[in-house]
């Protein structure tokens, strides 16, 4: 759903002249290219950040499961965004580690000036003939220094706004809600953590799309490239493309966060946050 704000953000990422605007370039990328061309990068997109998301939820609950039984639930409720903050760090970790051959097929498909490659699984065996598997993962670094300090933020955003909205502005606890209010409160809290993270994480996200589209001289370490790009952008150039991230952050994280605990409630678990951290039982 959100591919042509990616897109979109990707290549004004790439060329900050290329696109007056999101309205603009939705214009002259749907003449030029037609409906097809919003969508490009469409099948990496949902292969990666599927197998990102079940890596980092997934790892996030079980992580914070794991730090709250190995210090006690005493601990872990006094320093509890702490322990959403190491949680959503070490899923991350691991959850950049699936997504990362993806981003490099999507980005060179969304910003590449000609046609990359004519599928999916042609543009899979572009990348692997011109870089094995350093193509794949030559930008894992820079993922993790986009993906980590965002899902931190994310995480840890998510579960003290789901806090204070029952504290603060419904105030009763969040068993005295339905279901389904406290989905509404899971979605209004993701939202507002999305664009959060969103902003921390933008300068490393452009780096992103920049170091997948850039050649590297013979010799020439990744950190050295990245610091060339980073010399080219300077600070104005790091927050290119930043108005449309935000809002396809913002909605993708509401979203998430609405069908992970839509799931839980499904199984019967109660919804993220609002509560104290679950600790391992001696």
């Amino acid at each position: 759903m959100m591919t042509p704000v990616d897109m979109l953000k990707c290549r004004m990422q790439v060329n900050k002249n290329l696109y007056k605007g999101v309205f603009d370039g939705f214009k002259k990328v749907a003449s030029a290219e037609g409906i097809k061309g919003l969508y490009l990068g469409g099948m990496p997109t949902l292969i990666g950040y599927s197998m990102q998301g079940m890596g980092k939820f997934g790892f996030y609950e079980y992580f914070k499961y794991l730090y709250s039984g190995i210090v006690g639930e005493e601990t872990a409720m006094k320093y509890k965004t702490t322990l959403f903050l190491t949680a959503s760090a070490s899923a991350e970790f691991i959850a950049d580690i699936l997504l990362c051959p993806m981003e490099a097929l999507k980005v060179k498909m969304q910003t590449s000036t000609t046609p990359f490659a004519s599928s999916f699984m042609g543009g899979i065996s572009k990348i692997n003939a011109a870089e094995g598997l350093n193509g794949f993962y030559k930008g894992l670094t820079p993922l993790w220094m986009r993906q980590i300090p965002y899902t931190m933020v994310k995480f840890a955003t998510f579960e003290r706004t789901v806090e204070a909205i029952y504290k603060h502005i419904l105030g009763k606890p969040k068993s005295e809600y339905s279901k389904f209010e406290q989905l509404g409160v899971t979605a209004a809290a993701g939202y507002f953590a999305g664009i959060f993270c969103a902003v921390v994480s933008h300068p490393a996200d452009t780096l992103v799309s920049k170091l997948n589209n850039v050649a590297k001289a013979e010799g020439e370490s990744t950190g050295t490239v990245a610091m060339r790009i980073l010399k080219d952008l300077g600070f104005a150039g790091v927050w290119a493309g930043l108005g449309p991230r935000i809002f396809m952050i913002g909605t993708l994280t509401a979203a998430q966060w609405g069908i992970f605990d839509s799931y839980k409630v499904f199984s019967g678990l109660p919804t993220t946050g609002g509560a104290a951290p679950v600790a391992k039982k001696e």
